[in-house]
């Protein structure tokens, strides 16, 4: 069995938050971002953040939002880690920066090591987020980033394990992949997708 980091992402209903916990994933997110049919208001992801255990990172996710929005969503939601998934410069990162809050940074874009704009951890997606179709990262040209990264876009029970077996991922995050349609998350997907994540070990 691996350590493998494993963020379960567009969670919205108590019943889904409780699933990704009771399966052992580390991070749990709710879409801020506008026009997404897996977007939740603060107030609802405060209440679902509130059930997750100290242990678990929560995540807010942002795109192309102002600094003032994303801090105020950030604080009215309580959650403890923030996911710019846009074009968001280096500044964004330094002005929200605050103890105990994690920074994620979402990129198509090849990258040489996580930290490079001021994030905490780094997630390497596919160039069309959160519509779950894979990109070619069993590709000889895919070069993994230096430090901790999530490796997202098009991963599910079927595919995760051989993902981290070409990529080297120090972790995964999926959304659609776990949805029995689209926004709609499935219990039996997330502990699958849970449990194929992490039987990968890493000396194989």
């Amino acid at each position: 069995m691996s350590d493998l980091f494993v963020k379960i992402c567009g969670l919205k209903t108590a019943r889904d938050v409780d699933v990704a916990v009771e399966a052992g994933a580390g991070a749990v997110g709710f879409v801020f971002a506008p026009g997404s049919p897996r977007t939740i208001g603060a107030g609802a992801a405060r209440e679902l953040a509130a059930r997750v255990p100290a242990g678990v990172l929560t995540v807010g996710v942002f795109r192309g939002q102002s600094v003032e929005e994303v801090r105020r969503f950030t604080e009215e939601s309580g959650v403890r880690g923030v996911q710019l998934h846009g074009e968001e410069p280096p500044a964004h990162y330094e002005a929200l920066r605050a103890p105990g809050r994690t920074l994620l940074r979402a990129t198509a874009l090849h990258v040489e090591r996580c930290g490079e704009y001021g994030e905490d951890l780094l997630l390497i997606d596919a160039p069309d987020p959160g519509s779950g179709k894979p990109w070619n990262w069993g590709s000889a040209e895919f070069a993994a980033p230096e430090g901790r990264w999530l490796l997202a876009g098009g991963l599910n029970p079927g595919n995760v394990r051989e993902a981290v077996a070409a990529t080297g991922a120090w972790g995964v995050d999926v959304s659609s992949g776990v949805e029995s349609e689209r926004g709609v998350k499935s219990p039996e997907l997330i502990r699958a997708f849970v449990s194929a994540a992490q039987s990968y070990d890493y000396s194989e």
